[in-house]
């Protein structure tokens, strides 16, 4: 089956004229993609996984070359029939002509650099460009794009430049808006900054000129294949198996949470770990940004926030969605990213009979978590006393779990805390498992573990017995303390 353009012949293909002598490389100005992409983003081709190393840098000729092809290829084909092919068959009609165009340019390149040329181009194409290998690999927690040349990741906790490049700002931007897309969103100079996802659930940020000055910057906050479990957390030494089961026992008798933590901390990871232990048969309303939590119980309503249109109008926010959710019959409501005064509603729901709800804000240790809370209420405009929003936060508020993102890179659990209840003014919480940092190996590593603080009893002590589970609560509060394995969880 062929998808070029129709010549004057009827031939599928229309032959681009063969190159001088002279000239090996024709230098024909780039052209940007087409805004519409092709193949369904679903089906987005996955290249073979690109090795754990930082890709080698390509030379400035062969993006000349590459320019030159793949200006050549957009003349040549017809993308709306490209568009009824299936991924691999369409790969496979963009090669070959590819292979054309470079017998006809009289090219002169070895066969691993045409196949990596060959993989490129369809990636342009048909995928998301340069990005293509980075997020085939599994071990990149976080890719950051500044403008066209200059391309970073995070591996293992720590920041690697790569050789990866566009084109130019134009391809990136293109690419940019082909991601958005997805979801009905858009970003140009008039809506320069945009939140997005990938299919598989990564989180995107797009903020594009005149707001990013060196041009577009996209990054991308990438999940791994296979969703991490608290045993997983376990065996990489982010928590101890003792707690591990506290939080499993936290989970499943339906204690109100927030997972505290700064920004690449792991708080969303440990939410969908949490998630994990909600019972099948309960109904949960999960409410985000952009959607990436990953519940696999069967009765899970997803809702996301929506920015306004071009006439401003139409947004929907996380204080809309948290208020509505509450008309749809929740059970449990997990709101992804508490930022401002939907903390007010969420804590009325808490409170309200739906138990078991969770939630992420970003603090540096659980008593800065209730002092965030606190003001992003009053960001909402209410006038009620201090008092009065802390007895909300202590009645509604059972535990907060608190994830750090260590300076050598490592993340760990490192205070699971109780909310007690208020003495006066201030609001007394209580440590069930603390991690203490207690080292430093040479190669920079931190050594640490982690340690119950020896609390027999915790206030959700007859809300675990209720469920069955203080048994299990007392053997693991009672474990000593041990040191935790090497690792880290990203």
């Amino acid at each position: 089956m062929s998808f070029g353009k129709r010549g004057s012949s009827g031939s599928a293909v229309e032959k681009p004229a063969a190159a001088p002598a002279s000239r090996a490389v024709e230098t024909a100005p780039v052209v940007a993609p087409v805004a519409t992409p092709a193949p369904a983003p679903a089906a987005r081709p996955v290249p073979p996984p690109a090795p754990d190393v930082p890709e080698r840098r390509k030379s400035d000729s062969y993006y000349d070359v590459k320019s030159s092809i793949f200006s050549a290829l957009i003349e040549t084909i017809d993308l709306s029939q490209l568009a009824k092919l299936d991924i691999e068959t369409a790969r496979e009609e963009i090669r070959d002509i590819v292979g054309d165009i470079i017998s006809l340019k009289a090219v002169v390149m070895s066969i691993s650099e045409q196949e990596e040329l060959l993989d490129d181009i369809c990636n342009d194409v048909l995928g998301y460009g340069p990005l293509e290998p980075l997020l085939a690999r599994d071990d990149i927690a976080d890719i950051m794009v500044n403008g066209a040349n200059a391309t970073f990741i995070e591996v293992a906790g720590k920041m690697v430049k790569t050789g990866v490049r566009f084109r130019d700002n134009v391809q990136l931007m293109n690419i940019c808006q082909r991601i958005v897309s997805q979801i009905g969103r858009r970003v140009d100079e008039a809506s320069p900054i945009c939140d997005a996802r990938l299919p598989d659930g990564s989180r995107v940020n797009v903020i594009a000129p005149p707001l990013a000055i060196d041009g577009p910057t996209l990054t991308i906050r990438k999940f791994k294949k296979d969703k991490l479990t608290l045993p997983q957390l376990v065996k990489f030494g982010s928590i101890t198996p003792e707690g591990a089961t506290i939080l499993e026992i936290i989970g499943r008798c339906r204690c109100n949470v927030l997972v505290s933590g700064g920004t690449g901390s792991g708080k969303t990871t440990l939410l969908n770990c949490l998630t994990a232990y909600i019972e099948p048969t309960e109904r949960i309303i999960t409410c985000e940004d952009a959607a990436e939590l990953q519940l696999q119980q069967p009765h899970v309503v997803r809702l996301e926030t929506r920015p306004p249109n071009l006439e401003g109008e139409g947004q929907v926010t996380m204080r809309d969605l948290v208020k509505n959710c509450l008309r749809m019959r929740p059970e449990r409501i997990i709101v992804g990213e508490v930022r401002g005064p939907e903390a007010f509603d969420l804590l009325q729901a808490m409170n309200t009979g739906h138990d078991g709800s969770m939630g992420t804000l970003h603090a540096n240790s659980p008593r800065e978590a209730i002092s965030r809370v606190e003001s992003m209420i009053s960001m909402g405009g209410y006038t009620l006393p201090s008092k009065t929003v802390r007895e909300m936060i202590v009645t509604s508020v059972d535990v907060i779990i608190q994830a750090a993102r260590l300076r050598d890179g490592s993340r760990r659990i490192t205070h699971i805390t109780e909310v007690m209840g208020l003495e006066g003014d201030v609001v007394i919480t209580q440590d069930l498992f603390v991690y203490d940092i207690v080292g430093e190996e040479a190669d920079g590593r931190l050594i640490g573990r982690h340690r119950s603080t020896g609390i027999g009893r915790p206030k959700f002590w007859d809300r675990a017995r209720y469920y069955g589970e203080e048994r299990r609560l007392a053997a693991a509060l009672d474990a000593s303390e041990a040191p935790a394995p090497a690792g880290a969880y990203t």
